[in-house]
């Protein structure tokens, strides 16, 4: 993580200043307990520039959280698409398997979550800026973008093709449910387990969702009928 932005801090001194807004930016929201503890000023010192300089190349402080949470985003999302592409190699020519998948799919996410030294503290920050933002249009494309979740349908309908597509997408999004779940209120899934998980061990975590979700997928749907069961005997 540090190296990451040590190498963002050396590049060309033509994109110096923004570069090192958005590394600043980072590091102080990783830190930060709540969002509103970055501020313009901080981000400036840290940066070793002037204060105008963030609405000079932002347009403004929100702007370039939403910058720095995109870039983060992208790192996150390379780290699931590698994940899928491993999987679907690892098990060409059959479809990946449902684990694998579902590990690719949330399993970046979780283990973010409980890793103090990830940026995921920055993708929370940015969430809760979008919900009390007077100007919520600039973090819409994140918090709206499907694109990186889409591209799992088509490998979860190999292994379940009797799902249409809107089947899948609706079991997508109760997976991502569930991985929310356990990045943001882990405390309440800690109560409701009696505090006999290790939920502070990603590899628990994710054992535990696959094992809660993977028959969403894997078992065909039943069916059922409305008619009332005749219970008289003859």
């Amino acid at each position: 993580m540090h190296a990451d932005i040590t190498a963002v801090q050396n590049q060309s001194p033509r994109n110096a200043t923004p570069d090192r807004l958005q590394a600043a930016c980072e590091e102080l929201l990783q830190a930060a307990e709540h969002p509103d503890l970055v501020t313009v000023r901080s981000i400036a010192q840290r940066a070793g520039t002037n204060v105008g300089a963030i609405s000079y190349h932002f347009g403004s402080l929100e702007q370039l959280i939403f910058s720095v949470a995109e870039r983060v985003y992208l790192r996150l999302n390379a780290e699931r698409l590698a994940l899928l592409q491993a999987a679907v190699q690892r098990a060409h020519p059959a479809p990946a398997s449902v684990e694998d998948l579902v590990t690719a799919l949330v399993g970046p996410s979780i283990r973010w979550s409980l890793d103090p030294q990830s940026s995921y503290r920055v993708l929370r920050h940015m969430t809760t800026l979008a919900q009390v933002s007077d100007n919520p249009e600039i973090f819409k494309p994140m918090v709206e973008d499907v694109q990186h979740h889409l591209v799992f349908v088509p490998h979860f309908r190999r292994i379940a093709p009797w799902l249409s597509e809107v089947d899948i997408g609706f079991r997508i999004s109760c997976l991502l449910g569930v991985r929310s779940q356990m990045t943001r209120s882990r405390q309440r899934t800690e109560e409701l387990t009696g505090h006999r998980l290790a939920l502070g061990d990603p590899d628990v975590v994710i054992a535990e969702v696959i094992a809660a979700t993977a028959s969403m997928f894997t078992a065909p749907r039943a069916t059922y009928s409305n008619a009332v069961p005749n219970l008289s005997r003859d």
